[in-house]
């Protein structure tokens, strides 16, 4: 009986496997993949990242060599950590840390232990690395940024994180990714496609060779090189004049919409987040609150718009009908309203104002009319808010442009809506938001926005959708960069508003700005400024605003530059504006004084004041 046994188990046991192997050859649809073979090994290699050029192609960023050590946890043999430790410039904590966190990520698959090696400790290392099973070295480039300038635009490099892992399968630990600016946003372009080389390894875990003599390897594809529209002579320039200031500049070519230039100060030299002290800088970087380095002022910073606002209050009101060009008022130093009398004042001198020296002077109390009368034309508040709104945002405000950067603001513009949840027991009216037709109020926008707006009145009308890119290797940018974006304000009523700001150089609150031989437009603005101070809302120093084009006629380009605690708007932000667009229309600065001005004027004890610990008003 127990013979007969025997015979049954082994013949079932035999049965068993048979019909396993044969559930594997002819039913299992399972395909046998390489990549989870445990008896070949992969080693990737890296692509070259595509290159950045400014748009009259000058290099901007290329790449240098650099050699990370690898490691596999479960291959690792017992070696002298004391040794490796000096090779790599390490402490045995740190040796610890990154072998733990290989382990966590796998114990069998390859990820960074040491990125970043120099050439030189490159060199030493490589002769030793037989000694350190489990260890090995593998290249790949770093950005080598060409420049000083642009870290806002540019962006940079890092490892990727586990979450970046778990939503794209092709990047592994130790993976670099694009962070901030054009790396980030054309990542998929520039980082090109990684080459695999699969070696069979033994029993024993030993390499022996490629796996079927290569036929399964991958060559690297190398990235795509892109021109951006940004011209590195202009922001080299714009970042001149912001030293020691905070606050954004924004370039536009009116007649593609193309980014000339994108300022943000205080700003940092891109080549500190390279290397093995990247990790360091940036959070150096990071942790300084005060300066804020790494916030991009000209894509993030929202704030009341000031006087420039009041070009879209006059095209709105001429849009409906509210006024035309020769309605007048007499402003008396300001402008008086509702039940209370209450008064927005004005600096405009006084006198009779019509639209042209309306724009010209910056009159408070023509535009506080024009606003007034442009909402009363309806009998519902309600409604001319939500009309009023839709001629506003139709200049891009109030909503996301579009443009190729991965961050921003939408800003705010109001509506109906709006109003109601601000005064839900109230019945508000045109003067309960009167502040609005001088930039003020509820309106908020960012440096981009008010940019925008400028190059859409420059074009008497439309304006194309912000970008940064020029052209990608071998492709086309998107169509939504070359299609026109149509305002709602009718072509007729530009012509007028244009002259005003044409007459705010030639006669109004910048006439002292004007550039030799160049027809500018532009409007001055002074925006509020209050912050916190011991839990109490102090007022400090206004905020510099201006917007400008050039020329007046065939504009080549538009901007807006805001300036933090500046004063009043052609003290600085105008100073700026001029110094700009004479920079790029002719190549060079014939105003030397005023640029002499701007370059060695400092604004950082204006922005210790909140810091000092005394409380303090400035009225502009």
């Amino acid at each position: 009986m127990r013979r007969f046994l025997l015979f049954f188990t082994v013949l079932l046991v035999g049965f068993v496997f048979i019909g396993r192997l044969f559930y594997l050859q002819v039913y299992n649809t399972e395909t046998y993949s390489i990549d989870d073979d445990n008896a070949i090994r992969k080693v990737f290699h890296y692509p070259k990242r595509g290159y950045v050029f400014d748009r009259n192609g000058k290099l901007l960023v290329a790449n240098q060599p650099s050699y990370d050590v690898m490691v596999i946890p479960r291959e690792v043999e017992s070696l002298d950590t004391l040794e490796f430790c000096s090779l790599l410039r390490i402490d045995k904590a740190d040796f610890i840390k990154s072998y733990d966190r290989a382990y966590r990520y796998s114990p069998r698959l390859p990820s960074v232990f040491l990125a970043h090696l120099s050439k030189e400790d490159y060199a030493v290392l490589s002769e030793k690395m037989r000694k350190f099973h489990g260890f090995y070295i593998q290249k790949r480039s770093l950005r080598d940024y060409q420049t000083s300038i642009g870290a806002n635009v540019l962006g940079f490099i890092a490892e990727v994180n586990t979450g970046q892992i778990e939503k794209d399968p092709y990047y592994r630990m130790g993976d670099l990714i694009g962070k901030q600016g054009i790396e980030l946003s054309y990542e998929s372009e520039m980082r090109g496609t990684k080459g695999v080389k699969y070696i069979q390894k033994d029993r024993f875990n030993r390499d022996l060779g490629p796996y079927k003599e290569g036929q399964h390897d991958i060559t690297p594809v190398p990235g795509k090189d892109i021109y951006v529209t940004i011209d590195a002579d202009l922001q080299e320039y714009g970042e001149r004049l912001m030293q020691k200031k905070r606050g954004g500049i924004v370039a536009i070519e009116p007649a593609t919409g193309e980014i000339l230039a994108l300022v943000s100060a205080p700003t940092y030299n891109p080549n500190l987040l390279v290397g093995r002290e990247r990790s360091r800088n940036y959070t150096r970087l990071y942790n300084d609150t005060i300066s804020r380095p790494l916030i991009d002022r000209g894509l993030l910073r929202m704030h009341e718009p000031g006087s420039p606002f009041k070009a879209l209050i006059a095209l709105t009101a001429l849009q409906e009908g509210a006024i035309d060009e020769n309605t007048s008022i007499t402003c008396r130093h300001g402008y008086v309203y509702g039940r209370n009398n209450r008064k927005m004042g004005c600096h405009c001198g006084g006198g009779l104002r019509k639209l042209n020296n309306g724009i010209s002077k910056s009159c408070n109390a023509y535009f506080a009319n024009a606003f007034r009368k442009t909402i009363e034309k309806y009998d519902d508040a309600h409604q001319a808010m939500d009309i009023w709104s839709d001629h506003i945002k139709s200049f891009g405000l109030g909503n996301f442009l579009g443009y190729d950067l991965a961050i921003g603001k939408k800003g705010n513009i109001p509506d109906g809506s709006y109003y109601d949840k601000w005064y839900p027991d109230f019945k508000w009216g045109a003067t309960t938001i009167i502040s609005n037709a001088i930039g003020q109020g509820e309106v908020l926008v960012t440096p981009i926005q008010l940019a925008n707006m400028t190059a859409a009145i420059a074009n008497r009308g439309y304006y194309y959708t912000p970008h940064i890119i020029k052209t990608i290797q071998g492709t086309t940018i998107d169509e939504k960069y070359t299609t026109k974006n149509m305002t709602s304000i009718d072509r007729e009523h530009f012509d007028p508003v244009v002259q005003g700001l044409y007459d705010v150089y030639n006669k109004g609150t910048a006439s002292f700005l004007r550039v030799p031989g160049i027809e500018i437009c532009g409007k001055t603005g002074t925006a509020e400024n209050f912050t916190k101070i011991d839990s109490v809302r102090t007022q400090l120093t206004d905020h510099s605003i201006f917007i400008a084009f050039a020329p007046k006629d065939n504009p080549k380009i538009a901007m807006a530059v805001f300036v933090e605690n500046g004063y009043y708007g052609a003290r600085w932000a105008g100073r700026i504006a001029s110094l700009m667009i004479e920079k790029y229309i002719k190549g060079e600065v014939s105003l030397k004084q005023m640029e002499r001005m701007v370059l060695e004027k400092s604004l950082e004890e204006e922005y210790m004041k909140p810091y000092s610990g005394e409380p303090f008003k400035i009225n502009q």
